[in-house]
């Protein structure tokens, strides 16, 4: 007898092992025709009995539970917080275009990295990017067995759990032909229908509302209790992947095609787009039809369709070379400008804030908005009390357009930038061919002193969940934390933290943990979290990789105090560094204050080399490689852009720690200044041969 006809008091183990592995099968079946096709076969009843089914021969036999079943879909008891994930492959963000312009510099860009003729097809990807929130789903076997945010890219928070719940979601892939390992990535969003649901159900239970459909997903999807995730109207669409154990494909149009095979839903529409006129008629035809999709979406991402020339473009900084999200206009509304702040920021930058009349601005209410600085107040001629026009840039950050001049009060004045700090009082200077005007007070400025720490703590510096500003704020008020070495030692002031407003216990505790997890962490971030000006992620990683210890680079700093150094010209010598990044480098550095600070910070942390970019037995790992003349196989951004994926370092100039000086023709000054200081020389091809071997 079949065990789907054996009752479940009667079923033997052996039985309701393989009547699971039947139901699981095809109540996944139904949820794809349900949730993704909208063409349901069986009636809501005999689905119910399937699942009924399901969890009643989990209830007899504990230990055949599969993680796929079905019936975690429903979700579990509350977790006492999220684990942290590492991306084997980093999820990365995406660079923006506003305009045609933009695109078309898009590829022209892939045109000169890959060294391809005016009239060779770059054909891209073209389809929507949903506003949601980016989640990596790894697969073994076939099995759903970790699902993960993006957080900043390198780790983030592990949600198996939740994403167990999202009912489109295969726990299971569908077909055949997966590797043993893949990590789908795509978007978690909520229809807007759904999202109206979801308020009316929150607002008649005197719960929170939600702003937008994007924050309802977020806000669901982070949920210890996973039993509340279950309740939510979640979706996930792929759009990408990270690790796999094998090759998927040849372009992103197969790989697409096997995504659906697998049961994934797909962003739709999607064109496979031949030239740049194609992709910009999709991104028109999308823009049209944006109102009657059933969810949000910001704009439309380009990929490059072959994956061997995707492979070629690799990354920069923290986006791919072989995609870019085209943003949609932003959306605008006018209200009243009633008053001018000034924000100080942690290197004394004076930034105007516009306090307006809220308003509404592509469904998100709008009360504040950035003014830049004195010199776009000027040329705008923004006063208080004007009638503005706002828009969100790029649907996110809020900002002045433009005055309704017709509508200024009689007795308006124009508006008189403060040359003095509006916190600290020092005078506020304005540098020779700067557009900003900043604050001299340094570290006794309250308000530098606590936006350092602000940055110290963010998301791509230490990242501790749980210290938000407005904690910061109040322990630097309260004299907790006056340096960033006093968070590590917060734990003296837990009892006086339990009994702060906002506090108890359990969160102090998990406050601490978390800022435990945080006392071992990598160069690269702990010299952007230093705030120093100038100096972003993708500088801090170039210097962590150059210096790979923060003893190594602080000597090397006070000995670049020197301009005739050798050290001055080594840091010089570093390919993106400039002058002025050195001056602010070293200065901030050989600082004292600043490196009481750093003293402090050794005692309290273990600061680790960066992770090399790939295995360290490449025949270029560690290396330091000058580029000179024109190369004939690729361009001399892809040249750098392999040799820094090898583990190299690519320097601007020669010196004596030159280890190899790769000649293309026409080569210059480098090629003598090599022969001079006795450098090994490479022709193209024999670099080529260096590196393939």
């Amino acid at each position: 007898m079949s065990a789907a006809n054996v009752a479940v008091a009667d079923i033997t183990k052996k039985q309701a092992t393989a009547e699971l592995a039947r139901l699981a099968v095809e109540i996944e079946h139904h949820d794809n025709l349900y949730y993704q096709q909208a063409a349901p076969l069986i009636s809501d009843a005999d689905y119910d009995e399937l699942r009924r089914r399901n969890e009643a021969i989990e209830a007899r036999f504990p230990d055949l539970v599969h993680p796929d079943s079905p019936s975690l879909r429903v979700g579990a008891a509350p977790a006492g917080g999220f684990a942290e994930v590492a991306h084997t492959v980093p999820m990365l963000s995406l660079s923006n275009a506003f305009d045609d312009a933009d695109v078309a510099e898009f590829l022209a860009r892939i045109r000169r990295f890959l060294s391809l003729g005016v009239d060779a097809e770059i054909a891209l990807v073209a389809e929507p990017k949903i506003d949601g929130l980016s989640c990596s789903l790894r697969y073994e076997q076939g099995s759903l067995v970790q699902g993960a945010t993006r957080g900043d890219g390198s780790r983030g928070e592990n949600v198996t759990a939740n994403v167990r719940t999202i009912a489109d979601l295969p726990t299971r892939l569908r077909g055949s032909g997966w590797p043993e390992v893949v990590e789908v990535r795509g978007e978690i969003f909520m229809s807007r229908d759904d999202f109206q649901s979801l308020n009316a159900r929150q607002e008649a239970a005197g719960e929170k509302i939600f702003a937008n459909p994007r924050n309802a997903a977020a806000g669901s999807l982070r949920q210890l209790d996973s039993r509340i995730t279950a309740t939510r109207p979640l979706h996930f669409a792929a759009y990408h992947w990270g690790e796999i154990s094998a090759p998927l494909g040849e372009t992103i149009w197969e790989v697409r095609q096997k995504f659906a095979d697998w049961g994934f839903a797909m962003n739709e529409p999607t064109s496979l787009c031949h030239d740049l006129d194609e992709a910009l008629a999709c991104y028109r035809k999308i823009m049209d039809e944006r109102p009657a999709l059933p969810c949000d979406i910001d704009g439309v991402v380009y990929k490059v369709n072959r994956l061997d020339w995707q492979a070629r473009l690799g990354f920069v900084s923290r986006a791919p070379r072989w995609a870019i999200a085209h943003k949609f206009p932003a959306e605008q509304a006018q209200t009243i400008l009633r008053d001018i702040d000034i924000q100080v920021g942690r290197t004394g930058a004076l930034t105007p804030v516009a306090r307006l009349e809220p308003t509404t601005v592509g469904g998100v209410v709008v009360s504040n908005a950035t003014l830049h600085n004195e010199d776009e107040i000027a040329r705008k001629d923004v006063r208080i009390g004007d009638t503005v026009i706002v828009q969100r840039a790029g649907d996110v950050i809020p900002q002045v357009v433009s005055v309704i001049l017709e509508k200024r009060p009689r007795k308006s004045s124009r508006y008189v930038f403060p040359e003095r700090c509006p916190v600290c009082d020092s005078l506020a200077v304005r540098e020779p061919g700067e557009v900003v005007r900043r604050c001299t007070g340094g570290l006794i400025c309250a308000a530098q002193a606590v936006e350092r720490l602000k940055h110290f703590v963010s998301r791509g510096a230490f990242d501790i969940e749980g210290l938000g500003g407005k904690h910061i704020v109040a322990f630097w008020q309260d004299n907790l934390i006056q340096t960033p070495a006093d968070i590590f030692r917060l734990k003296k002031h837990a009892e006086a933290i339990v009994e702060r407003e906002g506090w108890g216990e359990q969160s102090v505790t998990n406050l601490l943990a978390a800022i435990e997890t945080r006392r071992t962490i990598a160069l690269d971030r702990f010299i952007y979290a230093l705030g120093i000006r100038q100096v972003g992620q993708t500088t801090a990683r170039l210097l962590a990789r150059h210096y790979a210890t923060l003893d190594q680079l602080r000597q090397s700093m006070a000995a670049a105090t020197d301009p005739e150094s050798t050290e001055y010209a080594d840091l010089l010598n570093i390919d993106g560094v400039g002058p002025a990044l050195v001056a602010d480098l070293v200065g901030f550095i050989s600082e004292d204050h600043n490196s009481d600070i750093l003293d402090d910070l050794a005692n309290e942390l273990e600061i680790t080399p960066l992770e090399p970019v790939q295995t360290a037995d490449t025949p270029i790992a560690g290396k330091t490689v000058v580029f000179t003349g024109s190369l004939e196989t690729m361009s001399r951004g892809e040249a750098k852009a392999r040799a820094e994926t090898l583990g190299a370092k690519v320097a601007g100039s020669v010196s004596k720690k030159t280890d190899y000086v790769v000649i293309g023709a026409d080569a210059g000054s480098k090629a003598k200044k090599a022969a001079e200081l006795g450098v090994t020389t490479l022709s193209e091809s024999e670099w080529l041969t260096l590196i393939e071997g």
